[in-house]
């Protein structure tokens, strides 16, 4: 009986990942994430630049992501902002482009127009709110060498920092540019706009 040769399973493969978390974005990573782990890929970079999105849905990524069995680089090639961050630190080496960033802020809701509030209501929305603040700074405390306190301080200035600031903050561990070796395969998660 002949045997079927075996496709081979590249050393590394590179993610780029350049939009909005939402439901369709968030599927799609998953998605090519959960082939390269199928596949048996023994690393991943994640080329990732972010305006950030929801909230749940960014710390599913977080969450499936360090469950994959392959090591995960990340690699912030632009903007990482908002629960992007919570993205990011998934990785277990980090690293940044020299000119990019990393954008902090609370969390907040959407109001549609003629929406009525009522106390219990907005109990309701600042719990809420204060339970995804504290997922996402104890996230960003365990991976990094910020403080609770300065994490907080970062929530209520919503200001973006540059990538010095990640290396000082143990947010990445060093600035350099994305390097793709030759023959490595790059898998563009592309979106309809």
């Amino acid at each position: 009986m002949a045997a079927f040769p075996q496709p081979q399973v590249p050393p590394e493969v590179y993610v780029s990942f350049s939009a909005e978390i939402n439901p369709n974005t968030t599927e799609t990573l998953l998605g090519a994430m959960a082939n390269c782990a199928t596949q048996g890929v023994p690393k991943v970079t994640l080329c990732l630049s972010t305006p950030g999105g929801g909230v749940m849905l960014g710390m599913n990524i977080y969450n499936m992501l360090r469950a994959m069995p392959f090591q995960l680089v990340t690699h912030n090639v632009g903007n990482v902002d908002s629960v992007g961050n919570v993205i990011f630190l998934a990785g277990e080496e980090r690293f940044a482009c020299p000119n990019s960033t990393f954008m902090f802020h609370g969390v907040g809701f959407e109001c549609p127009t003629g929406t009525r509030f009522e106390e219990k209501g907005l109990r309701e929305h600042l719990d809420g709110i204060l339970a995804d603040q504290k997922r996402i700074g104890a996230v960003i405390e365990e991976h990094s060498t910020l403080t609770t306190d300065q994490i907080e301080a970062l929530f209520l200035e919503a200001r973006t920092k540059d990538a010095n600031y990640a290396v000082d903050a143990g947010i990445v561990n060093a600035i350099k540019d994305v390097d793709v070796p030759a023959g490595i395969p790059v898998i563009s998660l592309v979106f309809q706009r």
